[in-house]
């Protein structure tokens, strides 16, 4: 049978996680009641359900979540029925102790939290294949489902094993990767320090070992890790692919999370849904959360959900500082702003019990007299008016190299120069990019379309292969602008440096030779001036650069140890640029030079006068939505076209439409959008809003 397909919502999702196998029954009715109160569309159950739906070996029990379907259908919510296999029973684990992941030194984690498993668990695998087969037989043709929720957070406690069974799966991925025991010592260089094998039953996991390990084993098992677990979803997807045709598939991600390939993940399911909690206390938060966004909307090139977020403070971190009145608003529907359509939370009431009692939730431990249940009584009602704004598409011209072989690469017990953090460097340039008014895309290479943007950042792309830099170099000819940030082009996929050393493949591109890294120690000035004169002090990295003839330096580094050696270098080729940036640069060097850059190529850019105040686009070809968000807690203003609609006005004082434009007065947290027709169907283009 063939199910219609029932994604996306006719309007923007708005629910979040329901656990009603928690609760007695008679709450069961209350909670719906108020659900409908309050706009709910959409609902995760049952995430952790497992015991209930499975008490014992065999014996399946789901009419209690047949009569909460049934019940949930009847007042008109969807639901994202949950397969409910995130975590195994006690009576599993304790029948299978093999089961149970084991670290890197040996020891076994016992069941008492959640994730319980080894990922290559032979049993674990059959038990989750039975259950997610029942639920689809069940619940298939359900009118109340809407979406396939498999598991939930892969890898969030479990992403990596080494158990013997685990250290089986490696060897069998290693000779599907590399051919053979040949191929694996070739691609190891195995012949260093003595580690040469001639048995691939030799090869272990790599687990503690007396000294540096081989950072070639230490890449590939970061490699077959991710893999292993994607094995597991897509275990679960290609059963549900099966029995539901139609009903689309997603798992809940959780931003730029290290441990997993996120681009290989999205490329199986149907539908990208994220988890998001920004720090209420962190004044940067928004910044940080919109590179995770930017990544969430590019994996698939189209919306996304974000699926899970707190309604006020989470419980997990040192200090759980609660959102300020407004700030549950805000960061939903900065969410939305980046692309995703709805809003969802973590969790609908608030438990009493287990070790999340203290996470904030939409029904409070004061029931509907919580703040939350009032505040997010008013983002149901934004996200209602702010239906027609689904499915439309983020406008970008900007776009930032995501590649998990760097990620895992640069790691600090890897020998490197100095540590040196992918995720620092991205957010580094994020920043300064955000602070420019821009909304930042991701890409992967190869991959990706990279015509689609004008400028493209790679803040250290460690691992290079020749295909990435061919790709850059095709972006590059046809007109875009490359900014390649410092350590890049070092290694190939196998972790071998490249022949003739830094920048690898990408030497003929960005026209430089690198003779050696540089890093500074705290105690260095190593400065650096660029040609407008500007000069600022450099932060942790620099290298010895030389460029080729047709290559103009940019900036150059000036006092010792690297003086008048070029600092950021510029090569033109066919009608692009690509710029080599060698140089940490702190962030109030790099934000004015990026714009610098993006004006010339072409970017419609702005430095904000108040980089709290957010502005993002979403179109769908006919008409543009323009969020307007203040982050901070004082009022803020605005100032957008004359002629704009305004869609979502922010509370307090209404906007003053003048001849000289539309004036916006923000309160704390306040948000706006306003509506216009679009004037280019290119993305590049945003509406001029002055903050």
């Amino acid at each position: 049978m063939t199910v219609p397909q029932r994604w996306p919502l006719p309007a923007m999702a708005f629910g979040g996680d329901w656990n009603p196998d928690q609760w007695p029954r008679e709450v069961w009715q209350h909670d719906i009641t108020l659900m409908r109160q309050l706009g709910v569309n959409l609902l995760s159950l049952p995430v952790f359900a497992w015991p209930q739906l499975e008490p014992s070996e065999g014996e399946y029990r789901t009419d209690w979540l047949a009569e909460i379907l049934d019940a949930l259908d009847a007042a008109g919510i969807g639901v994202a029925l949950a397969t409910g296999t995130a975590t195994p029973p006690a009576w599993l684990v304790r029948a299978h102790p093999e089961m149970l992941p084991v670290r890197a030194d040996g020891v076994r984690l016992d069941f008492g939290s959640r994730q319980s498993y080894c990922p290559s668990s032979p049993v674990f695998r059959a038990k989750v294949a039975a259950l997610t087969t029942i639920l689809a037989t069940r619940f298939g043709d359900h009118p109340a489902l809407r979406l396939w929720h498999v598991s939930n957070e892969y890898g969030d406690h479990i992403s990596r094993c080494w158990c013997e069974v685990c250290a089986a799966s490696f060897r069998r991925w290693l000779l599907r990767r590399h051919g053979s025991l040949a191929g694996i010592n070739a691609a190891w260089g195995t012949k260093v320090w003595g580690q040469l094998y001639t048995d691939v039953e030799q090869i272990e996991v790599p687990r503690v070992t007396p000294g540096p390990d081989n950072p070639a084993r230490l890449l590939d098992f970061e490699r077959f890790c991710s893999d292993n677990v994607l094995e597991l979803f897509r275990l679960e997807l290609d059963i549900l692919g099966e029995l539901t045709p139609g009903v689309p598939r997603t798992t809940n991600f959780m931003g730029l999370f290290h441990d997993l390939d996120y681009w290989r993940f999205a490329a199986v399911e149907d539908l990208v849904s994220n988890d998001a909690y920004p720090d209420p206390g962190n004044t940067a938060s928004h910044t940080d959360i919109a590179l995770s966004y930017g990544l969430m909307r590019s994996l698939k090139s189209r919306p996304w959900l974000l699926i899970e977020s707190a309604p006020s403070a989470v419980s997990w971190r040192p200090v759980n500082v609660p959102k300020a009145p407004g700030q549950l608003r805000a960061h939903a529907l900065q969410a939305v702003a980046h692309g995703s359509d709805g809003a969802m939370f973590f969790q609908w009431r608030a438990a009493r019990t287990g070790p999340e009692r203290f996470h904030s939730a939409v029904l409070g431990h004061r029931g509907e007299a919580s703040r939350s249940f009032a505040e997010a009584s008013q983002l149901a009602a934004d996200l209602a008016t702010l239906a027609p704004v689904a499915g439309s598409r983020v406008r970008s011209s900007v776009a930032m190299v995501v590649d998990w072989d760097t990620i895992w690469a640069l790691r600090p017990d890897a020998s490197l120069p100095a540590e040196i953090s992918w995720h620092a460097e991205a957010h580094q340039h994020h920043a300064a990019l955000h602070q420019l008014g821009l909304a930042v895309d991701s890409v992967a290479l190869p991959g990706s379309d990279l015509s689609r943007y004008a400028v493209i950042v790679a803040p250290t792309l460690y691992v290079t292969s020749d295909a990435q830099a061919e790709a850059l170099t095709e972006f590059v000819r046809g007109g875009g602008t490359l900014v390649v940030g410092a350590f890049s082009g070092v290694v190939n996929e196998c972790e071998q440096v490249h022949a003739g050393g830094p920048p690898g493949p990408l030497r003929e591109l960005l026209g430089v030779e690198v003779d050696e890294q540089w890093p500074l120690l705290e105690t260095d000035e190593q400065i650096v001036e660029f040609d407008s004169g500007a000069r600022t002090v450099g932060r942790f990295w620099a290298e010895w650069i030389e460029p080729s003839d047709d290559v103009e330096v940019v900036a150059h580094y000036d006092g010792r140890p690297l003086h008048d050696l070029p600092a950021i270098t510029r090569r033109r080729l066919g009608e692009g640029a690509a710029y080599y940036v060698s140089a940490g640069l702190p962030l109030d060097s790099l934000t004015p030079w990026l714009h610098q850059v993006c004006a010339e190529a072409g970017v419609d850019v702005r430095m904000s006068a108040n980089p709290s105040v957010e502005v993002v686009t979403r179109t769908d070809g006919a008409t543009d939505y323009v969020f307007v968000i203040n982050h901070a807690p004082t009022p803020a203003e605005a100032r957008g076209p004359a002629d704009a609609d305004v869609l979502l006005a922010p509370d307090g004082d209404p906007p003053v439409r003048r001849a000289s434009g539309l004036s916006i007065t923000l309160p704390p947290f306040g948000v706006a959008v306003l509506r216009m027709p679009s004037t280019t169907p290119s993305l590049h283009h945003v509406h001029s809003i002055e903050v």
